[in-house]
């Protein structure tokens, strides 16, 4: 695991409650699959922006079959936890709890803009926000965080760390690569197949675009200037 002294932590916040959050979060993942692709009606897609001092969480329910947008929440909570590389989830889990909250239609499963178990302590924004609200969640990131891309099984390659399979690569639209992983209450090989097929004319999975272009917007249209940005994914 990443060393102690590589993280900078803020005078008077306590690291060593966090790691230990991180570990119980780790450990009430659920691997396994409580619905399968075939019964996927509702898909959701999880995205946060900021805007000043505030942090945007938006949640949409799109139809599994059309991608239509069928419900989104969004909600706007004043940032309180300050930005520690790989403490991400603790910084993002409020806005987008209050966003899920606000759905009146809730996805079966849903995307989240982050990481899942692909993370250096298998507690990623994914798995922490499943872990919390007690709801199926696949990590979608746009970056690897840890761990090394294997062979190639046509489309999708296993991301490895330690010995351990931890997400997989996936190729999309124009060459590029997603980065997935078990989130909660879903295993990888049944997501793999949801964000795939969430994949349309654009690289990134229609969820993820709709949710992020509902954060992004409605930071937009908040009074102060923004003066954060969502830090590279997702430590």
């Amino acid at each position: 695991m990443p060393r102690k002294g590589a993280v900078r932590v803020p005078r008077g916040f306590s690291l060593s409650a966090a790691r230990r959050a991180q570990r119980i979060i780790a450990a009430r993942v659920v691997k396994r699959d409580l619905i399968s692709a075939r019964e996927v009606e509702l898909v959701g897609g999880v995205d946060v922006a900021y805007s000043g001092d505030a942090a945007v969480g938006a949640w949409v329910t799109l139809d599994y079959e059309t991608m239509e947008v069928v419900d989104e929440g969004v909600s706007v909570v004043k940032l309180r936890f300050p930005y520690v590389p790989t403490l991400l989830s603790f910084r993002e889990v409020s806005p987008a709890a209050s966003a899920y909250l606000r759905l009146k239609v809730k996805p079966q499963v849903s995307l989240v803009d982050g990481q899942g178990l692909l993370h250096p302590y298998r507690a990623g924004f994914a798995s922490h926000l499943g872990v919390a609200l007690d709801v199926a969640t696949i990590g979608v990131a746009k970056k690897l965080l840890c761990g090394s891309v294997g062979e190639w099984r046509g489309s999708w390659a296993p991301i490895v760390d330690r010995g351990e399979v931890i997400g997989a690569a996936l190729r999309s639209k124009g060459g590029k690569v997603v980065y997935v992983s078990v989130g909660n209450k879903v295993s990888l090989e049944t997501a793999l197949e949801i964000v795939a097929r969430c994949i349309r004319e654009h690289w990134l999975p229609e969820p993820i675009r709709a949710a992020h272009n509902l954060a992004t917007r409605t930071a937009r249209g908040l009074r102060a200037p923004s003066r954060e940005r969502r830090p590279p994914d997702d430590l």
